[in-house]
């Protein structure tokens, strides 16, 4: 293809897709992001906490409703459950727990027996929001990080808060409170909460209107069969992974624009709420830094309230209790349950491999950056840069097959039902399996040395 018709193509692309996706998100936006400047306002004037909490309540439900119509009587159902929960189980110290098996149950019933697929789908990372703000706040009661069980408008309050309910991100109760206090109106958190949005609007052309392209109209690459199944492979994975930056982005910005998502020292206030980094994804140090950049907050929850509970049973099995219990609150998809899993056999073979590298070179190739004073010899040499260069290289390698099962093909209808287990074991046959002979060959490989 010639210069001109390329270019002809971008503009037509542009104009049928460009200003089209754009147009569509913010008539589906602007009334999300209205209801947080009102929060915010109403956090902002003062008064009874009561009062704020049930304006943080009302917004969130009304925001619920915009996007989910009746269907978001469920989430509301699991609100109200949670707080029985809590109640009745109020001077027990294993609240955490109990809580985390109901939730579980009726997540588990919820999905199998009481609601069809399609709406599950719809109300997933709402209800997931939910799940982990409650499961946190029992958690935090039984260790005193907070001292009692909040009213039922500050619990409500809480986990229907208007800035995460929809997009997220899960935020502590005490982040929350915070929140409530109402911080000055200043023109850092506007900005921060406006290039937030705007990241995420860019991010979802990315995800709709340049990867799916990518290297047909931009990177125009040719090769085989093979060959064409990788890029096809990795524009998916691309295209999925920008569109969970225009969550994450987007998270960010309701979240500060309803109040929350910020950092104080002193009497400095720095709006700086962090849920993504895809830099840190698309060009990776290794599998681990990519779990943590992919969602930060959800990473910290589960390693904060799943993993250190699970590190009793041993480094690995807390690794898939972690990964496991991730991939329960997504729900039951097959094809979310295998990339997870397969995520956590990945990330703890790199981590050892890794360690042992770093041992008996003496060098700076663990899977997260060393700080600046360590016990290595060995820093900045090209042999080592060179190791930390094919760990990377194999991350993205890990990344593109990972990411394949999330084309729909010719079915689109298969993206609201959920993907089957036939299309997670086709997308990765078609790929030779590939990701997981190379672990099996890593893990081989760390056990020799």
């Amino acid at each position: 293809m010639d210069t001109p018709s390329r270019l002809a193509l971008w503009a037509e692309l542009a104009e049928t897709c460009g200003l089209v996706t754009v147009q569509q998100s913010l008539q589906q936006l602007w009334m999300l992001l209205l209801l947080c400047l009102v929060c915010r306002l109403c956090f902002r004037l003062g008064g009874v906490s009561t009062v704020k909490h049930v304006a943080s309540l009302l917004a969130g439900i009304y925001s619920l409703f915009l996007f989910f119509d009746s269907s978001m009587l469920w989430v509301l159902l699991l609100s109200l459950l949670c707080y029985l929960v809590l109640l009745l189980n109020r001077h027990s110290s294993f609240r955490g727990l109990f809580l985390s098996v109901v939730i579980l149950a009726y997540l588990l019933i919820g999905e199998l027996h009481l609601i069809d697929t399609v709406t599950w789908h719809k109300i997933r990372g709402s209800q997931m929001v939910v799940a982990m703000k409650a499961i946190s706040l029992a958690f935090d009661l039984d260790r005193g990080t907070v001292p009692a069980l909040p009213t039922p408008a500050a619990f409500l309050g809480y986990v229907l808060f208007v800035g995460s309910v929809v997009f997220g991100p899960w935020i502590s109760f005490n982040s929350y409170q915070s929140a409530v206090e109402g911080r000055e109106l200043s023109w850092a958190w506007l900005r921060s909460s406006a290039l937030c949005v705007l990241k995420s609007q860019v991010c979802l052309l990315v995800s709709t209107c340049v990867a799916p392209f990518l290297f047909y109209l931009f990177i125009p690459i040719q090769g085989n069969a093979v060959t064409q199944r990788w890029l096809h492979a990795y524009d998916t994975a691309v295209s999925f992974h920008f569109s969970n930056y225009f969550v994450g982005h987007l998270s960010e910005g309701t979240s500060m624009l309803a109040g929350a998502g910020f950092t104080q020292d002193k009497d400095k206030v720095s709006w700086d709420l962090s849920v993504v980094k895809p830099l840190s994804v698309e060009m990776p140090r290794s599998m681990v830094l990519v779990v943590t950049s992919w969602n930060i907050p959800m990473s910290h929850w589960l390693k904060t309230y799943v993993f250190k509970n699970a590190m009793k049973l041993g480094t690995f099995a807390a690794i898939l209790v972690t990964y496991t219990a991730s991939a329960l609150l997504h729900g039951l998809s097959f094809h979310l349950g295998a990339v997870l899993l397969s995520l956590g056999l990945i990330t703890y073979v790199e981590h050892v491999l890794r360690k042992k590298l770093a041992s008996i070179f003496s060098a700076c190739v663990l899977s997260r950056p060393c700080a600046a004073v360590c016990g290595h010899q060995h820093k900045k040499e090209f042999w080592v840069i060179g190791i930390n260069l094919v760990f990377s290289l194999l991350a993205v390698f890990h990344l593109t097959y990972l990411g394949s099962m999330f084309d729909p093909g010719d079915d689109e209808q298969e993206v609201e039902r959920g993907y089957t287990a036939y299309h997670t074991i086709h997308r990765w046959s078609e790929l030779n399996w590939a990701s997981h002979w190379v672990v099996f060959a890593c893990w081989v490989f760390y056990r020799l040395i």
